[in-house]
């Protein structure tokens, strides 16, 4: 029997690590496919500036009209499609798309937590169309984010990274740590 895919599921805040993780499984040849990316990309059907508030907005209007779940829904096909036995799902952000995506495949959350005042001082120097302004936009999208359930998931993470008071170098070779590990026990209980 065809062993089920494994899924690493990358949840934290806006800020906290997460294209970081997913560049490093990308130099390990793993693919990533971003939540993120069902939401900018209906912003640009519509027209719409990837504003924090105009992402919030769709986020929540397509959570509200398709269920919790919608964003894992609508890359279900590309995961489903990916030759590669292991992929990674940046930006989970609810038990919802947890149990979606369990339906499909093997599925192990990583939670990279950091600081709101690092994540803050992260965001303001990425300076991404729907970065922070103020630490008053900050708090919002942080809030709305925890309204989702994002911090159900990353209290249920499997492994949790602490990405504070460390170099992005020193964070990457955590990464890299714990994707080598991930793959090994999948590649190592694929062996039987």
């Amino acid at each position: 029997m065809k062993r089920r895919k494994k899924l690493i599921l990358v949840a934290g805040l806006p800020g906290s690590g997460k294209s970081v993780f997913s560049k490093v499984a990308e130099k390990n040849s793993i693919p990533v496919v971003s939540l993120g990316d069902v939401v900018r990309e209906e912003a640009r059907k519509r027209g719409l500036d990837l504003s924090a508030e105009n992402l919030g907005k769709i986020a929540t209007e397509l959570r509200q009209r398709y269920g919790k779940d919608i964003m894992a829904r609508r890359v279900i096909t590309k995961l489903l499609y990916s030759e590669s036995p292991i992929i990674v799902v940046d930006g989970v952000r609810s038990l919802d798309e947890v149990e979606y995506f369990k339906k499909f495949f093997d599925v192990v959350i990583v939670a990279i937590h950091t600081s709101p005042k690092t994540r803050f001082s992260r965001l303001r120097a990425r300076g991404r169309p729907d970065d922070p302004r103020s630490w008053s936009d900050f708090r919002e999208r942080d809030e709305r984010e925890l309204s989702l359930g994002i911090g159900n998931v990353i209290a249920l993470a499997d492994f949790m990274i602490v990405n504070e008071e460390i170099s992005l170098s020193e964070f990457e070779a955590l990464c890299e740590r714990l994707i080598t590990k991930i793959a090994g026990e999948y590649f190592g209980e694929n062996r039987s």
